[in-house]
């Protein structure tokens, strides 16, 4: 994504114009623009005309709406992002308060205008992650069993699934394996096919194979292995030097299943996370890893849940020396505007005031999709606590049968 624009006073409010290049950008946008937004761009927009005779004409025509933000719908699969509101300045063809929904696409630049402090630190964040240079990370998976393949494509901020292959294949029988041989080989020669054509393995890879996109293959049982067997004899029979160059990048892992939630399992595999450890979905499974492991100890340094966690960073426990402040970026894209500034107030004090580590996990991948799971906010404490789950009455309510005992003491 690149900055055409950008002008951001001190309180927060400014727009910025930007420009997205890749398909990855719209997941940009979409984490940018949140409901109240003023979003400026350029549309088709169908228009009648009636002639003095009083017959009609309908043309399309090309201009630009500016519009207040109510809804997103963003298709992953696709890379799209449609954006509905109201129409917020009129033009020739539409009057103020009219419904219309913006397609952004690549190629095409628009403007995002932020009110009231809307360019806050989460959205500067997620601004300069959107418009850093370096290339971003990125891995493919193909997750598979006899007759099944998941074709994914794990970006710095999602999973996607590409295509999903199947294929019937007749079981093995006593004294006669050659049907389920050969409808094995028709499987993995369509999984290849399919596999070359999103993972762009008919160009030569770069000179060294560490600089290439590492390749994932994970099945139960031999399925994988016998897949890359497969690819290595393709190779080397066609005498494919493109392919060829790319098996270095060919990794093979274990799985429960050639399902596509069994992604959460390969990237915990010591041997995959020591190949992807740069990556930002490594990190984040990492993350989320030790906190459940914390939680599994039942030490009161691990909690999670709004109240529990606001509470933990109130008191100060996640702060320097180990405190990890980890939350879902579904959260800043609440509909009302309260809801959000309340979770960046909470970031902006672990980052700034106590000192701690703030890790923003992306709900489009599965560590994110986990943390949703436990009410999309959670933290790593630096001591623990033990009455972070005691609601208000209850505390006070301990606090007045401690001080009635004291004094009964007395």
């Amino acid at each position: 994504m690149r900055i055409l624009k950008k002008i951001i006073d001190r309180d927060g409010t400014g727009s910025v114009k930007l420009l997205p290049e890749e398909p990855e950008d719209m997941w940009h946008a979409y984490n940018l623009i949140r409901p109240g937004d003023q979003l400026l761009a350029s549309a088709l927009r169908r228009v009648t005309t009636e002639s003095s005779t009083g017959s009609t004409s309908s043309t399309r025509i090309h201009t630009t709406f500016l519009i207040s933000v109510q809804r997103l719908d963003f298709d992953s699969h696709a890379g799209e992002l449609h954006i509905a509101g109201t129409i917020a300045a009129e033009n020739p063809y539409t009057k103020v308060g009219a419904h219309h929904t913006l397609d952004l696409t690549l190629s095409r630049p628009f403007t995002l205008s932020k009110a009231d402090g809307g360019w806050d630190s989460v959205a500067l964040e997620a601004l300069r992650e959107a418009s850093d240079p370096a290339a971003r990370a990125e891995v493919v998976a193909v997750v598979m069993q006899e007759g099944l393949a998941n074709i994914c494509l794990l970006t710095e901020h999602q999973t996607i699934l590409r295509q999903r292959v199947e294929a019937p294949i007749p079981r093995k029988r006593s004294g006669r394996t050659a049907d389920h041989d050969k409808g094995l080989e028709k499987f993995f020669a369509l999984v290849l096919s399919t596999l070359r054509r999103h993972a762009d393995l008919s160009t030569p890879a770069t000179a060294t194979p560490s600089s290439s996109k590492p390749v994932l293959l994970a099945s139960p049982g031999f399925t994988a292995a016998s897949f890359l067997g497969h690819i290595k004899s393709v190779a080397s029979t066609t005498s494919d030097r493109a392919l060829q160059s790319h098996l270095p990048q060919f990794l093979t892992v274990h799985s429960s299943s050639g399902h596509v939630h069994a992604l959460n399992e390969i990237l915990q595999s010591p041997q995959i996370q020591a190949r992807l450890s740069s990556t930002r979905f490594a990190r984040e499974t990492r993350a989320l890893d030790a906190f459940l492991a914390l939680l599994r100890k039942d030490d009161a340094r691990a909690w999670y849940g709004p109240r529990e966690v606001e509470r933990a960073v109130a008191r100060g426990a996640v702060g320097r020396g180990g405190g990890v402040l980890l939350i879902s970026n579904a959260l800043f894209r609440a509909p009302d505007v309260a809801v959000r500034r309340r979770w960046v107030r909470l970031v902006d004090r672990v980052r700034e005031v106590e000192g701690g580590e703030v890790r923003v996990l992306s709900e489009a991948h599965e560590s994110g999709r986990r943390l949703d799971g436990l009410g999309g906010v959670a933290a790593v404490l630096t001591f623990p606590l033990d009455d972070l789950d005691v609601s208000s009455d209850d505390a006070e309510g301990a606090e007045a049968e401690a001080e009635g005992e004291g004094e009964a003491e007395r």
